[in-house]
């Protein structure tokens, strides 16, 4: 009898303790309705029973002995509800509801007992909400706000969840945004999301999610553990396929303007998407291809950049470089910084840059999902020399003030990788020369001496894209340097200056 009285002490105080509010909106997976018990548990048969009392029957889930006895439940609630297996050694007696609808909503009582007596443990107002909120974002914007409010002055230990279910269940973004929580946060979000910093007494529990693209449209929930309420608000967001209205109005002026396709392609290109531009002219020993993140680094498994062929200029994976996947035109011409996921720079030193290029960094997660992807455009101004047809020779400077060994090796090649002049080994190299350019070539005999290799070309012909190459002993390329030839016709109109000369001359 004194077991009984104590139970039921425990019971009533815990009753108002424990009663809370549940909120879920219709078309969830599942909603849970906490109940939790740390009293004596009854000696004789104990059972943990969920009813509801305006229906008939009002039996909703009975577990007893870790079995489920169903055969008086409502059969509304029929292969929808459940338990935990062993609520009475934990105390858990938290009931799952499958699918909720809307006439799934009412008061639920969770109640403890035996053969005997029965008391309530606790009672849960379940709300299934048909509403929804639904957000539309432009494609491009820089941020979206997915909003959630609430009460003010929340509790501290209050908590906040934004998740989704489709396609997987995922979490968004978790208050307080401890490091367990930053762990949980799913890659595709990371470093993306943000919540007002007194969330607490304002009840603004909004979302602002950075970078919205297609693959975020969906329904995303925001769920709020307030003492022992559970409260959930869906939000429905969609992706407005399309330009902003700026970019629509300068389109048409470009379609008034400009007639042709390609110039509104081009000028789209240069200004409606950002591409990083670095200038530099040819033959310095190298350049810095930037690339910085703000994503968390933890989650980034992958780096990988790429010129406007699909070629690897360089990959970096499980935390260092992988020589092997490199194309062979960038071996040896690449690095990148040890400290990268560190310090969040992604940056590519490239060597000896000869010509324009894109290059892209793009950031993959574990998952194989791209977390960043931006586009560096290197623009080479190559030296030009121009000539007229019919002069004897040509002058292709070349320089360098770096120290050249004995051993070092000059290779001058043209634009489609053929042998112009080679020098190796104290001397020039005329056997493995291309056959075009057979005794038309000459270098100082001196050049290592003084750094001057440029290429003197004789009896010059068609406009060509020349290259120094200067190699090491170990085939390492120490410098490179394109120069471009511009062989032009004579103009046929000779200059005013010339007659006049021409014709003192004449009467001299």
């Amino acid at each position: 009898m004194k077991m009984l009285v104590v139970f039921g002490i425990l019971l009533h105080i815990s009753q108002h303790a424990l009663a809370g509010v549940v909120e879920v909106n219709k078309g969830a997976e599942s909603v849970l309705m906490p109940c939790h018990y740390k009293g004596q548990i009854p000696d004789d048969n104990p059972s943990v029973t969920w009813t509801r009392n305006e229906l008939n029957p009002n039996l909703v889930h009975l577990s007893r002995d870790e079995r489920d006895y169903l055969i008086d439940q409502n059969q509304i609630y029929r292969d929808r509800t459940s338990m935990t297996t062993d609520p009475l050694e934990t105390g858990d007696f938290s009931l799952t509801l499958r699918k909720p609808k809307l006439s799934d909503s009412g008061n639920y009582s969770c109640k403890l007992g035996d053969r005997r007596q029965e008391l309530t443990v606790t009672e849960v107002r379940l709300t299934v909400k048909d509403q929804q909120v639904q957000v539309e974002v432009k494609e491009g914007a820089e941020s979206v706000i997915l909003p959630c409010r609430t009460t003010a002055n929340l509790p501290e230990d209050a908590r906040v969840e934004w998740t989704r279910s489709d396609p997987v269940f995922m979490f968004i973004h978790v208050f307080p945004n401890t490091s367990k929580h930053h762990k949980d946060q799913d890659e595709l979000y990371c470093g993306r999301t943000e919540m007002n910093k007194d969330l607490l007494r304002t009840g603004d529990l909004s979302l602002t999610l950075k970078s919205p693209t297609d693959r975020d449209s969906g329904s995303y929930i925001c769920t709020v553990y307030r003492d022992q309420d559970i409260l959930r608000h869906k939000v429905v967001l969609k992706q407005v396929k399309g330009f902003p209205a700026w970019a629509t109005a300068v389109l048409i002026l470009l379609f008034v303007v400009l007639p042709a396709c390609g110039g509104v392609l081009f000028f789209f290109r240069q200004y409606y998407i950002p591409v990083y531009k670095v200038k530099l002219d040819s033959g310095v020993e190298s350049v810095l291809l930037p690339c910085k993140t703000t994503v968390c680094l933890h989650k980034i498994i992958k780096v990988e950049w790429k010129d406007k062929d699909e070629r690897n200029v360089h990959v970096f994976e499980n935390g260092s470089d992988q020589p092997e996947e490199q194309d062979q035109f960038y071996k040896n011409r690449t690095k990148m910084n040890k400290g990268l996921l560190r310090i969040g720079d992604l940056s590519l030193t490239l060597k000896y840059p000869t010509v324009s290029e894109t290059f892209t960094c793009t950031v993959y997660s574990s998952k194989g999902d791209i977390l960043m992807k931006k586009e560096v455009l290197l623009q080479v101004k190559v030296q030009q020399v121009e000539v007229h047809s019919g002069v004897d020779s040509v002058l292709l400077p070349c320089k360098t003030t770096v120290h050249l060994p004995e051993e070092t090796k000059v290779e001058w090649t043209d634009s489609k990788d053929r042998k112009v002049h080679v020098f190796e080994n104290g001397s020039d190299q005329p056997g493995i020369q291309f056959w075009f350019y057979k005794n038309r070539t000459k270098v100082n005999e001196d050049l290592l001496s003084t750094g001057d290799l440029s290429l003197t070309l004789t009896q010059p012909t068609v406009s060509e894209t020349f290259t120094c190459t200067v190699y090491s002993r170990k085939g390492d390329i120490l410098m490179k340097k394109p120069v471009q030839l511009e062989v032009k016709e004579k103009d046929q109109v000779q200059d005013p200056q010339e007659d006049i000369s021409l014709m003192t001359n004449q009467s001299v």
